[in-house]
């Protein structure tokens, strides 16, 4: 039960995206690199308040520059420890390099330890899925940014 409705859940999210970022009908064919993460962060019980904080204070920013472009994120309504999100790259091989840079980052690795001390909870992510998705040629197009 709980497998088909993560299987609905992603179809609905990967909607959701195509309706929010304000896709449209154009004529031109998809980006030809350009890939996007779907991801999902399981956070140990009580721990998703710890994870959230970190992102908006810290992650994202350090997304960016590391060349991870944030697009969108949720929260589950009928569950509380987890967090979805979905970050798009320029290429799945620049993709690769931007998270090794991130997890090489002095300022992420600082981040991370601070927010996982025992005197802040402890550790905060208990699982990560990732789905790696590309558009298709008959997607409608992002409108320009």
């Amino acid at each position: 039960m709980r497998s088909r409705f993560y299987s609905a859940f992603t179809v609905c999210v990967v909607a959701t995206i195509a309706f929010v970022t304000g896709f449209s009908m154009g004529q031109e064919k998809p980006s030809s690199g350009r890939i996007y993460e779907l991801r999902t962060y399981t956070t140990l019980p009580g721990r998703l308040p710890a994870l959230n904080k970190r992102f908006a204070e810290h992650t994202m920013r350090l997304f960016e520059k590391h060349g991870i472009h944030n697009e969108m994120y949720w929260t589950p309504t009928d569950e509380d420890n987890k967090l979805i999100y979905f970050v798009s790259h320029a290429s799945r091989e620049q993709a690769e390099q931007n998270w090794k840079d991130f997890g090489a980052d002095p300022d992420w690795k600082k981040v991370a330890a601070e927010s996982q001390t025992e005197a802040n909870g402890g550790k905060i992510v208990e699982k990560v899925d990732r789905v790696w998705m590309k558009l298709t040629d008959y997607s409608p197009q992002p409108a320009a940014k």
